[in-house]
Formats: C-alpha cells, sequence, structure tokens
C-alpha cells in the first residue's frame, strides 16, 4: 500500500463493530482492505457472513481494539455508543496510542465531544463520521461520510472510508461530522414533510400520486432537488454586483409565482398548506434576495 505520493505505507487492520443495516454493507466494502478486516457483532448470524469472507470475528470491542489501528462503529444510539468507547470492555480498554475510533452512528456532537476527551486521555484519536447515502449507496461504495476530527485522524481514515463511501469531506474539529449530518437530515425530513404536502394537494386535485413521485424522482435526477441552490459560502443576504444575484433572483420569482398558484389552487379545493405558505413568505430572505412582489403583495 502506498501514499498519494507513491510512498511505501505500512498497513494495518480495520475493525468494524455493529453489522447491522448500514455496518454490514459498510463492512462488507471494507474486506478488500490489504490489512485486513476485523468484526464484531453481538449476533452469530451477522457475523458469519464476514467470517467466510476471510474477515476476522471476535467477542468484543476491546479484542477489535487489540488487533486494529482504525475501527469504526455502527451502532444503534449515543449510549450504545459509549459502551463500545469506553464501557468495561470497551475500545479503550485496549486500544494503543494512536488507534483511531470512528463513530458512523448518529449522536449528539456532545457526545461526540466527551468522548473524544476521553480518547485523547489515551492518547487515542476519535472522529465522528457519519455517513449519508442509506445502504444502497453503502453496497455501490458511495456514501457521503463527514468526518470531525484532526487532519491527522482524518489523513488516517481516508484510505479505508473511500471503501464504502465516494465522498469524504472534513468537516472540522471533532463534533463537525455530526452536526453537518444534523444539517443535511434537517432538510432530508422537512422536504418528506413537504412531499407529504404535496401528495395531499395532489390528492385533492384528483391526481396519481404515483405519477407524482414519478415525476418528482425523474426531475430532481436532473437537477439536484435542494442541493442545486447550496453553492454560496455564506447566508448573507446577496450584494448588488454579486454572479449570484440575478439567479437567485430568478429562482425567487418563479418559485414565488408557483408557490401563489398552488396556494390558490388549494384554497379552491379546501387542503390546508402551512409549509407552502411559509415558504412563499420565507423564500427570497432564505436564497439572500429578499421577497419579491407576489410575497410583498401576499405579506
Amino acid at each position: 500500500m502506498s501514499d498519494e505520493a507513491g510512498a511505501e505505507t505500512p498497513e494495518f487492520s480495520v475493525g468494524f463493530i455493529g453489522l447491522g443495516n448500514m455496518g454490514a454493507p459498510m463492512a462488507q466494502r471494507l474486506l478488500e482492505w490489504p490489512g485486513g478486516l476485523v468484526v464484531c457483532d453481538a449476533r452469530e448470524s451477522a457475523v458469519q457472513p464476514f467470517t467466510e469472507a476471510g474477515a476476522v470475528a471476535v467477542g468484543s470491542p476491546a479484542e477489535v481494539a487489540a488487533r486494529c489501528a482504525v475501527i469504526s462503529v455502527a451502532v444503534l444510539d449515543d449510549d450504545q455508543v459509549r459502551a463500545v468507547v469506553s464501557g468495561p470492555d470497551g475500545l479503550l480498554k485496549s486500544a494503543a496510542p494512536g488507534t483511531v475510533i470512528a463513530v458512523h452512528s448518529t449522536i449528539s456532537d456532545q457526545t461526540a465531544i466527551e468522548l473524544a476527551a476521553e480518547c485523547s486521555s489515551h492518547e487515542v484519536e476519535f472522529v465522528d463520521a457519519p455517513i449519508s447515502g442509506g445502504a444502497p449507496a453503502a453496497q455501490k461504495g458511495g456514501l457521503a461520510v463527514m468526518v470531525g476530527g484532526s487532519e491527522a485522524a482524518f489523513t488516517t481514515v481516508r484510505k479505508p472510508f473511500g471503501h464504502f463511501g465516494s465522498l469524504i469531506v472534513h468537516a472540522g474539529d471533532v463534533g463537525a461530522g455530526t452536526r453537518m449530518k444534523l444539517a443535511r437530515n434537517l432538510l432530508h425530513f422537512v422536504a418528506f414533510t413537504a412531499a407529504a404536502e404535496a401528495q395531499r394537494l395532489a390528492e385533492a386535485a384528483g391526481l396519481k400520486l404515483s405519477d407524482l413521485g414519478k415525476v418528482v424522482r425523474h426531475s430532481d435526477s436532473h437537477t439536484g432537488g435542494p442541493g442545486a441552490i447550496m453553492l454560496r459560502k455564506t447566508t448573507a443576504p446577496v450584494e448588488e454586483g454579486d454572479f449570484w444575484l440575478p439567479i437567485l433572483s430568478h429562482v425567487r420569482d418563479l418559485g414565488e409565482k408557483d408557490l401563489s398558484l398552488a396556494l390558490g389552487l388549494s384554497e379552491r379545493l379546501d387542503v390546508e398548506l402551512p409549509l407552502a405558505r411559509q415558504a412563499l413568505h420565507d423564500l427570497g430572505d432564505g436564497l439572500g434576495v429578499g421577497p419579491g412582489t407576489i410575497a410583498k403583495e401576499q405579506s
């Protein structure tokens, strides 16, 4: 194995704890890691496919840490993460100085900071590294991985993470990866709520919801969906002369027009659209260009 400059670097074993719906396909990609894979899960049925494929299975996090320089953790919640990292038979019981513990579970950023401090007292690096893309992306090696941790730790995990992730972002210090994941998922679930509102309008209008879903998925695959407007480096108002001013003003004007038309339809069909009404009020300010004519007229 060599680094980006072509120099040889020592191989090390990677550990993976938690072989559930997300962990299993991520760990599956690490079976090709040249230093070897060590896995740990309470369920024998989850471990068996990995041992059959050549991985080493052990019975506790401490045993994983005794064998591995980088350890991925994909368990359920903060309590389980704490138990894996610092419990009686946890990773810190046997982790050597310089070991990197990477938590892919979505936990509190405060939990990440607290665990990082505890790891530091053992000369162990901690990174919070939540992922986005779901099991299908994991199976293809296409996850987005948002890493919070030191530059040294990020450098260490980039290559193993590259087996299950095609976009690996260094978000900042410990806790930043989790904060980025929470912001990403805020968009995700607010969008789901908006989708439910859109379906209520479509249903009241006598439309076939499955066809609406096909249109949404098709068009978003080309436009990029909400991520298409997330290209600026700040949320501050767009200044005169800025490249983005005419572009985002055009987006606002189109959005206000379509939102106004949808609200007019909802009134005729007696369907409440609170998110649409809020969007009409907030769209221009959210884009950084201020409300347009339609929003001003309806405020």
